[in-house]
């Protein structure tokens, strides 16, 4: 599925899930479905200065399971926190 059609409302199959709070940071993973499976993708959310910052994480990587999908994108956010922290956000 490509970036327009999920951003417009184009009707995919993505395994929905839960925000989890990590170190204040909220992560949502959200898989994209394509012909080889699921791509690992995530939204990263922070309030800072009472301003609320996202940041949308989208890899290479693809897996045909979809719970697979959720936890590498869920591992790969927590990763991406730990390294960069508030810089993140540019």
């Amino acid at each position: 599925m490509s970036l327009f059609s999920r951003l417009f409302g184009g009707g995919g199959s993505e395994p929905e899930t839960e925000a989890e709070d990590y170190n204040g940071f909220l992560i949502f993973p959200e898989p994209v479905k394509e012909s080889g499976g699921f791509r690992i993708a995530a939204r990263i959310e922070k309030e800072i200065g009472g301003e609320l910052k996202i940041h949308n994480l989208i890899r290479a990587d693809v897996c045909t399971n979809p719970d697979e999908a959720v936890r590498l994108s869920t591992a790969k956010a927590k990763q991406m926190i730990d390294q960069m922290g508030d810089k993140l956000f540019g």
